[in-house]
C-alpha cells in the first residue's frame, strides 16, 4: 500500500523539485482511488487488530500505517480516529511522538485550524515556503523539540533546498 501511495505522490519528471504539483485529471483520479483504497484497507486492519504499532507490525510497518493515515485527507473521520489511536500508541511506546505531531497538524489543517508543530506547509510563493498557520508561533520550536523535530527554520530550509532557492 505504501509503495502505491508513494508512486502516486511522485511528481511527473517535468515537475520534480516542485512543492506544488499540478495533476492531470487522470492523475487526480488515480490519486483519489489509491488514497481511498489504502484508507479503507488500513481501517479494516485497525478494526481487526487495533493500531498497527511496533510490537504488531515492526518499525517499518508502524511507520507505514502512520503514513497512510497521514495521507487519508479525504476521510477526515478516519484521520481523527487514527489520531486518537495513535496518541494511545505513543503512550504505550508503540509509535513515535514525531508521528503524532505530524498527524495532529494534518488533522488540524484539514479542519481549517492552526497547527501546533509546523509540519504542514501550505504553499511556495516567490520561492519562499509558506507554512499553514501555527498557533503560538513564539513557542513553536519548543513544541517541536519536545517531540524530536528539528527547529522550524531547519525544516523549512529543507524545502527551500528542494525548490532550488
Amino acid at each position: 500500500m505504501v509503495e502505491e501511495d508513494q508512486r502516486i505522490r511522485r511528481p511527473p519528471p517535468e515537475q520534480e523539485n516542485k512543492f506544488t504539483v499540478r495533476l492531470s485529471p487522470e492523475q487526480s483520479t488515480d490519486w483519489n482511488r489509491v488514497s481511498a483504497a489504502n484508507t479503507d484497507r488500513l481501517r479494516q486492519v485497525i478494526e481487526r487488530h487495533g493500531w498497527p504499532g511496533r510490537s504488531l507490525v515492526g518499525e517499518d510497518g508502524a511507520q507505514h500505517a502512520w503514513l497512510l493515515a497521514q495521507h487519508a485527507d479525504r476521510q477526515l473521520d478516519f484521520q481523527r480516529w487514527a489520531l486518537s489511536l495513535l496518541a494511545d500508541a505513543v503512550d504505550r511506546g508503540e509509535a513515535t511522538a514525531r508521528q503524532l505531531a505530524y498527524l495532529t497538524d494534518r488533522v488540524r489543517m484539514n479542519e481549517g485550524r492552526e497547527q501546533r508543530y509546523g509540519t504542514q506547509l501550505a504553499d511556495v510563493r516567490d520561492g519562499m515556503v509558506v507554512p499553514w498557520p501555527v498557533e503560538d508561533p513564539d513557542q513553536l520550536d519548543a513544541r517541536r523539540a519536545a517531540v524530536g523535530l528539528e527547529p522550524f527554520f531547519e525544516y523549512v530550509a529543507q524545502w527551500k533546498d528542494l525548490q532550488g532557492a
